[in-house]
């Protein structure tokens, strides 16, 4: 049983926050799909000081933090450099916002916590003026394609072909 959205919040993401953050991205279960943690932290610092437009933020549960989340703007990776190795990027109207999200907490996986916690990401994004929300997951990530799929996200078929493979496009659709 997943837990109410009422009991998610999120606050932005500070310097202070970091050490926890890295401890999570060393867990097998996001190093996998994020990469090196070492890599990711010093991304997320770069976004806490302003270096970055990426917005970096916790996911808490009850007010205790446990996971990751962010929202990346698409219209800024719409660059020629992006648009040649990421052509699906030119599919969407540069207003559009990207989310990324990971539980950071092993023992809080696959409880339904992830799926709500995009859903209310994603919610909040539409109530701040953002209309186009989607996510890249690797489609080899069956538990955060699920996740997407739960929280309302739908692939978007005819962007399969602009990927090459290695990510699948989803867009929300606020039901």
């Amino acid at each position: 049983m997943r837990p109410p959205e009422n009991r998610i919040d999120f606050k932005p993401v500070t310097k202070g926050d970091l050490p926890l953050i890295e401890l999570w991205f060393a867990e097998p279960h996001l190093r996998e799909w994020w990469g090196e943690p070492d890599e990711e932290i010093a991304l997320i610092r770069d976004m806490v000081e302003d270096r970055d437009t990426t917005r970096p933020f916790l996911i808490q549960l009850d007010g205790a933090p446990i996971g990751y989340i962010q929202y990346w703007f698409l219209g800024e990776l719409q660059t020629e450099e992006w648009l040649e190795d990421h052509p699906w990027l030119s599919a969407f109207p540069e207003h559009a916002v990207g989310i990324d999200v990971s539980i950071g907490e092993p023992g809080l996986t696959g409880r339904g916590i992830g799926p709500a916690a995009i859903r209310a990401f994603a919610r909040r994004l539409h109530t701040w003026g953002h209309s186009v929300i989607i996510t890249d997951p690797d489609p080899d990530n069956h538990r955060a394609v699920r996740a997407y799929e739960k929280a309302g996200f739908r692939p978007v078929p005819h962007l399969e072909d602009m990927t090459g493979g290695d990510v699948l496009i989803m867009q929300f659709h606020n039901e």
